[in-house]
């Protein structure tokens, strides 16, 4: 029999999932389209890795087993699997078509709405992914200022302006690379470092996991103002869920464009580009940014239908409600065990499970997190590390998921205390995620003087 969300004693039966992941690997590069959902981060030869439906906080894969997920499609899925309005709203609109050889009055209304909810919004632009517009945005920023370089802080998408300061950087020519300077969050003596008179651009994820400290986004507005520099908020994270405003109402600082996606439709590709309008208006002649399917309805309806939800529920206080008793239970169980060695932290509505390995120790904090992983997968909870809430994440997915927590604590602290926790792993560790707020990209290059010309 599959596995449900409880007490197991069995780990999941995987059978269907291995056969396809077999099918994939000479076919599909790097096996996935989305990184974070890729093998690499979930244990291979004991986690699930393909979905066959979702209802709800809740997830199956394809043999069967339900799970109760906290990864939500990696952030997308602020309301749930298969959210009864959304879906009704798609289908409404499936029946008078998708894309069109004309505008859609769903780009107005859904504009209007960016309009009312997001702090600075004068001007709401469409695209489907997150890189897409802060891409656009970087583009902008170098037109409005008549400026090059770019500082940014997190994680942008795949685009050259920004893949080329990671280690991922190959088919990037250099002269892109040295375009792009980075700087570490909470620190504002690297962005004055990294910061020249050419920078048309400071973008960042304005918090990920941890939050700002000695105003550092007030800072950096100020700085932005002082040497006129555009602020770009990259709120694929913060957007609609710290709060409906997101960063830019949570920590009260306004950027000069802010960049959206994930939770803005519930799982429908769809991208926002908003900000001044003394910005965005190149968008009419001198900035190039168009694309076929910017305007494609069904996101459109979906985005429409999940912020109304959004706001007339106050879905961001249940998120935060729920991430906070999954947070502080956590916390209160390591204690209660005597584990000093892992904590939930970051935010109520986005939490992070850390685990830190002594000194001399033969095991290392991803083995910890994978057998974490392991052991959850056994009693139905689908977990990467994070708490990315949802509105239909119940009590009753509270509690189980806890007493989950439980059995696994107590299963890795037996391994802590062999010295040994790699013995205990059934399957592959999990491989480092490509994600990283500060010290991982590359300090700007100190430029060669230039050489008169004769």
């Amino acid at each position: 029999m599959p596995n449900k969300p409880g007490t197991n004693a069995q780990y999941p039966v995987i059978t269907e999932s291995q056969k396809l992941l077999e099918r994939a690997e000479t076919l599909i590069p790097a096996y996935t389209q989305t990184l974070a959902k890729g093998p690499g981060q979930h244990s291979r030869g004991v986690a699930p890795v393909y979905a066959a439906r979702g209802k709800g906080s809740h997830l199956w894969d394809v043999d069967g087993n339900e799970y109760i997920d906290f990864t939500m499609g990696v952030g997308p899925l602020s309301l749930g699997y298969c959210y009864p309005r959304v879906d009704d709203a798609i289908r409404t609109q499936l029946d008078g078509g998708i894309t069109f050889s004309l505008m859609h009055p769903l780009e107005v209304e859904v504009a209007e709405l960016v309009r009312e909810i997001v702090p600075n919004a004068e001007s709401v632009r469409f695209s489907k992914t997150g890189c897409d517009v802060t891409t656009a945005a970087v583009r902008l920023a170098r037109a409005h200022t008549g400026k090059n370089t770019v500082l940014c802080c997190g994680y942008h998408g795949w685009h050259d302006w920004y893949i080329g300061v990671t280690d991922r950087n190959a088919g990037i020519p250099d002269v892109t690379r040295d375009m792009t300077y980075t700087f570490s969050y909470n620190d504002f003596d690297s962005v004055l470092a990294a910061v020249d008179d050419d920078t048309a651009a400071i973008i960042l994820e304005p918090a990920v996991f941890e939050a700002p400290k000695d105003n550092f986004l007030h800072k950096l507005r100020d700085l932005c103002d002082e040497r006129g520099i555009v602020l770009i908020f990259d709120e694929m994270w913060t957007g609609f869920r710290f709060a409906l405003g997101g960063a830019q109402e949570y920590f009260g600082v306004k950027a000069d464009l802010a960049c959206f996606s994930k939770a803005v439709a519930n799982g429908m590709p769809i991208a926002l580009l908003t900000g001044k309008h003394d910005i965005m208006r190149l968008l009419d002649k001198d900035v190039f940014f168009f694309t076929t399917f910017g305007g494609e309805a069904l996101s459109l309806a979906a985005a429409k239908a999940t912020m109304l939800e959004l706001r007339e529920k106050n879905v961001t206080a249940q998120l935060a409600g729920q991430g906070k008793k999954l947070k502080d239970g956590y916390n209160a169980l390591a204690q209660e065990l005597g584990l000093d060695y892992t904590a939930c932290g970051g935010f109520d509505v986005r939490g992070i499970i850390t685990f830190t390995a002594g000194a001399g120790a033969h095991y290392s904090p991803l083995e910890m997190k994978t057998l974490m992983q392991q052991e959850l997968l056994k009693h139905g909870i689908l977990w990467g590390g994070f708490h990315n809430m949802s509105f239909s994440h119940t009590d009753e997915d509270v509690a189980i998921t806890l007493a989950a927590y439980r059995e696994a604590l107590t299963v890795l602290d037996k391994a802590v205390k062999e010295g040994d926790v790699a013995k205990h792993l059934k399957g592959e560790t999990l491989q480092a995620v490509f994600r990283r707020t500060g010290n991982f990209n590359t300090k700007p290059k100190t430029a060669a003087p230039k050489v008169a010309a004769r």
